[in-house]
């Protein structure tokens, strides 16, 4: 289980994320939704441990102040202070927003990239799978990633994040700018890999609506707090949110 308690981030003054806490369990798939600028992707980077990272740039250059708060646990474990290379060791991987592949590889070569964490043998198993997982990755093993559509490319960046054998798969918008087939795509291929592989996953979205079918629990964010949170029943019956976020 992933459970973040009283996450709090500041970029000097301003309060990105607020008193936010949130449960991930074995196979679970948990969608958390909101605007742009609601802090979901500053979510996903206090999970991944991107944020120390960033934080270390900001202070080398002199830049803006990032100060956290709050605890991050792992099967009771502690990994509030784990550096994000680490916890990749451990399983908890991120497919940023806006897929971020390398545009001049290929989608095989991407994919190897992503197996770093990986013996030679584990990495051919996993990129049949996904291969299987994504069909429409197999015609374009060759191709530079940058020549993808979007849809493929998303494909290609949950691929790579697949390879790098997650315990918790952390999608940050795997939706944007996707058309509703490709939309489809993704959402069916992220059941999947619950289903299969056993695997827990984080998903953020604006728009709740695509991901509603699959997802277990769910959390709103507004202005970096988390405002209501249940089982996506509960959500539904709920007529704000209905119309916020639903679509309906």
């Amino acid at each position: 289980m992933l459970e973040g308690r009283e996450l709090m981030v500041f970029y000097e003054n301003m309060l990105a994320l607020n008193n936010v806490s949130l449960e991930c369990g074995q196979g679970q798939i948990i969608g958390v939704f909101g605007s742009n600028s609601a802090g979901k992707s500053t979510l996903m980077y206090v999970l991944s441990g991107i944020i120390l990272d960033i934080r270390k740039k900001e202070e080398m250059r002199g830049g803006e102040r990032i100060s956290l708060f709050g605890n991050i646990l792992v099967d009771g474990e502690d990994i509030t202070n784990v550096k994000p290379h680490q916890r990749a060791k451990m399983g908890i991987v991120l497919c940023p927003e806006r897929r971020r592949i390398f545009p001049e590889s290929s989608v095989l070569e991407n994919l190897k990239i992503g197996a770093y964490l990986s013996t030679k043998h584990e990495a051919k198993e996993n990129i049949a799978y996904v291969l299987d997982l994504f069909p429409r990755l197999k015609d374009h093993l060759k191709r530079q990633g940058g020549f993808l559509s979007g849809g493929e490319q998303q494909m290609l960046a949950i691929g790579r994040a697949l390879m790098a054998k997650p315990k918790i798969l952390l999608l940050d918008e795997p939706l944007l700018g996707l058309s509703p087939a490709y939309q489809d795509i993704v959402i069916e291929g992220t059941k999947r890999i619950r289903d299969t592989k056993g695997i827990s996953i984080i998903v953020t979205e604006q728009y709740a609506r695509p991901v509603m079918p699959v997802i277990d629990r769910a959390y709103i964010l507004e202005n970096g707090s988390s405002v209501l949170s249940g089982t996506k029943e509960e959500l539904l019956d709920n007529p704000d949110v209905k119309s916020a976020y639903f679509g309906v």
